[in-house]
């Protein structure tokens, strides 16, 4: 059907429009909780044009909506679109961006420790570091499919998937993004940085999703993971440690506002999501970054589950499990976080996993459990430096009806978050 549609392209874009299934559409009646019901509310493509895609090309042309991209319209993915689909249908891969690149020779120019580079250290290293940024900038140009105002974009069934997409929002308002497996790209030309970090940090470039002034956005019953290509399997970098290939799974920044993502999964990743810009970017990210996270599940989550700057934000009825993370909840600078009745589990470890200060100076939680006991995370935060007055509580602000007891957080959590998993009503 794949190669039936891309031969089709040039003809018509637009399927039979097939009912959509039980997986596919939210309850009658369903709108968004929390922040993204403010202002206007979102209501993404409501009564536009609707488009059914399967491959890369298609899902490019249907976001343009034959050149009228701010106007409704539901776009339905059926099954896997791959980010490195090409033209023909072939995937491309690291060396079809830039022929001629490799990894290894790559590191070598910065000596055994990755301490400086050089670019006469070998006769090859200009030319590998040109490859790597002329390689990532192809693949950005490749894998980045960015969603305009006014649009659903959903997953239809139970299987629909995003492999590798960098998908974005870049001053767009009023989206929908339901029902998706979204797994994170692999950044063939991940950057090694000396200076970031007592020894170094690997950078990668890309997100699952990133957000980037965007306003009204509900990201609901979706699944972020890194899938087929998990950290673990990456190739030793230095130090021993594994090249780290994968940004966030979703960063929210730039003075975005109104967002919601509910009802989802974030799974086995290192850093997971991150809320403003930069630690010095209160000029666009201050009074906006306003994000409700309600209903989650983080499993495996390394660390920034979410790490908030700037942002006045949510975090209602999720729960955290798995191996013992970094830390959860981040507290950067000028972040107004209410933790309300949220689950943590990580056998053998403590509250103190649970929030961590990252130039922050306020935090409040009411009625959150660590391992079945009640949290007592305002205590943690007050070991931290950390005061509770955050100015704002979401009660003020908007509706919302927030589960009272760890069982029936958590069995609400695993059975409706995530793509694919039947509906549910808190």
């Amino acid at each position: 059907m794949r190669r039936a549609a891309a031969l089709l392209l040039g003809l018509s874009l637009l399927w039979p429009a097939a009912p959509a299934s039980a997986a596919d559409r939210a309850p009658a009646g369903r709108a968004p909780t929390g922040w993204a019901s403010a202002g206007p509310g979102t209501t993404g493509g409501a009564g536009g044009r609707t488009w059914t895609v399967d491959t890369r090309a298609e899902l490019k042309a249907a976001l343009a909506n034959d050149g009228e991209p701010t106007a409704p319209k539901l776009i339905r993915v059926v099954g896997d679109i791959d980010g490195h689909e090409s033209e023909n249908g072939s995937l491309l891969g690291e060396q079809d961006y830039a022929p001629g690149y490799d990894l290894g020779r790559y590191m070598s120019c910065f000596g055994e420790d990755g301490s400086s580079w050089s670019d006469t250290r070998f006769g090859h290293c200009k030319q590998q570091r040109q490859l790597r940024q002329t390689g990532s900038n192809k693949e950005k140009a490749q894998i980045q499919l960015t969603v305009p105002s006014n649009t659903t974009l959903v997953g239809a069934g139970r299987d629909a998937r995003l492999l590798g997409v960098f998908l974005t929002v870049n001053t767009g308002s009023n989206i929908i993004v339901r029902n998706l497996h979204l797994e994170a790209p692999v950044d063939h030309f991940t950057g090694w940085s000396p200076d970031d970090g007592a020894r170094g940090s690997w950078n990668a470039r890309f997100d699952a999703m990133t957000v980037i002034t965007g306003r009204n956005i509900w990201i609901d019953r979706c699944t972020f993971t890194d899938g087929r290509f998990p950290d673990r399997a990456a190739p030793l970098g230095f130090h021993g440690e594994r090249v780290q290939r994968h940004d966030g799974l979703l960063d929210i920044e730039d003075g975005s506002d109104f967002v919601t993502v509910s009802d989802s999964r974030f799974e086995d990743h290192d850093k997971a999501i991150l809320i403003g810009s930069g630690d010095g970017r209160g000029d666009r990210d201050r009074g906006h970054l306003k994000v409700t996270f309600a209903r989650n599940l983080f499993s495996d989550i390394v660390q920034r589950a979410p790490r908030v700057r700037f942002g006045q934000v949510h975090v209602v009825n999720n729960v955290h499990r798995g191996r013992a993370p970094l830390y959860a909840l981040g507290v950067g600078v000028e972040s107004a976080i209410f933790s309300e009745r949220n689950v943590f589990r990580y056998p053998g470890g403590g509250p103190s996993l649970a929030v961590a200060a990252y130039g922050g100076a306020e935090f409040r939680d009411t009625g959150s459990w660590f391992n079945g006991r009640p949290a007592r995370l305002n205590a943690v935060a007050s070991a931290l430096g950390l005061g509770s007055d955050v100015g704002w509580d979401p009660a003020d602000v908007y509706h919302h009806r927030a589960l009272t007891s760890p069982a029936a957080i958590e069995r609400y959590v695993l059975r409706h978050a995530g793509a694919g998993r039947p509906h549910g009503r808190p």
